[in-house]
């Protein structure tokens, strides 16, 4: 946080001189919409605040979580924040429908996405799931993933079963609802099951066909690029993201003191299988991987248009 400082003047400069009084430039403020409640997933943007770097650049940050998960990309193309939270695949969907965002950075830069069954089902391979019923909970995205890695095994939708399970990945897999799930995530989910002793068979959607994404980005309204706030957001939490990588334990103590809730074998877990898939360089744009992804989802019908990367995605400074 800046502070307000004196100037200090030596008595013979206060005799030639009238008194000054020097304040140090206020605070940027900057507010960023979480993609849903405070959790692991969130840790370089809290290791840039215990390590200083807001304070250093000029910030005052404020993470908010959102009251539903579909408003942050919605509350940054109406202007009533500065940046949000979301994820690549979501990015093409909201321009689709011709929302004022682009991706301006990146949180969490591999996919954490699986499909996920248990060994007791007698899944062990994908052409396993052959009359067999998946789980899903995000409509049109999910089954085009589950599509395109049945397709790299000589497989089609027509041969499983889709149950739309709302976001009840867990526990549809625990009461055999159903057989396996899309949308698992193997820095917590699965790592939930295994706790559990039930043995996950976890199948990564890019060793099947499906192009590495993204997981998690930052949105901004594409009228607020030159906001300078944002640059010098995006290098602090660069900040926080070394910080984390060299000083996990020291930082999840100072997390879990803010965000006592998250005391438990879980969120501990997650939080240290994390770092490795956070971005060391937020600001930094992979143009290809947009591109390809971008791709993908229009050749899937996913969206409708094929639009340039710039209207996608970009960089700051």
């Amino acid at each position: 946080m800046a502070l307000n400082r004196r100037l200090f003047l030596s008595t013979a400069s206060m005799a030639l001189a009238a008194p000054v009084i020097s304040r140090a430039a206020a605070p940027m403020p900057f507010t960023l919409i979480l993609d849903w409640f405070v959790n692991p997933d969130h840790a370089p943007l809290f290791a840039a605040k215990y390590c200083g770097a807001y304070a250093k650049a000029g910030l005052d940050v404020k993470l908010v979580p959102p009251t539903d998960p579909d408003l942050p990309p919605r509350l940054v193309a109406s202007g009533k924040a500065d940046a949000a939270l979301t994820y690549q695949t979501q990015l093409y969907l909201l321009v689709d429908q011709g929302l004022p965002v682009r991706r301006t950075g990146t949180l969490i830069d591999k996919p954490l996405n699986t499909l996920t069954a248990l060994k007791r089902s007698g899944i062990t391979k994908l052409q396993d799931l052959k009359g067999r019923k998946v789980g899903y909970s995000v409509a049109g995205v999910e089954p085009v993933i589950i599509g395109a890695m049945l397709k790299h095994v000589g497989m089609s939708l027509k041969d499983i079963q889709l149950v739309n399970v709302n976001f009840e990945l867990v526990s549809s897999l625990r009461s055999n609802e159903v057989d396996a799930v899309i949308g698992t995530y193997r820095t917590y989910e699965d790592i939930q099951l295994a706790e559990a002793g039930l043995d996950p068979v976890v199948f990564l959607p890019e060793d099947y066909g499906v192009p590495p994404s993204e997981e998690l980005i930052v949105l901004s309204n594409s009228s607020g690029l030159k906001n300078p706030a944002l640059p010098a957001f995006l290098a602090a939490v660069k900040e926080g993201v070394a910080a984390l990588k060299t000083d996990p334990d020291g930082m999840l103590k100072q997390f879990l003191k803010d965000n006592p809730s998250l005391n438990d074998k879980l969120d501990i877990a997650s939080w240290h299988a994390l770092p490795p898939y956070f971005d060391n360089d937020p600001a930094a744009l992979d143009a290809k991987r947009y591109k390809v992804y971008r791709d993908f989802l229009f050749e899937n019908g996913v969206i409708k248009k094929k639009l340039p990367l710039h209207d996608y995605a970009v960089t700051v400074s």
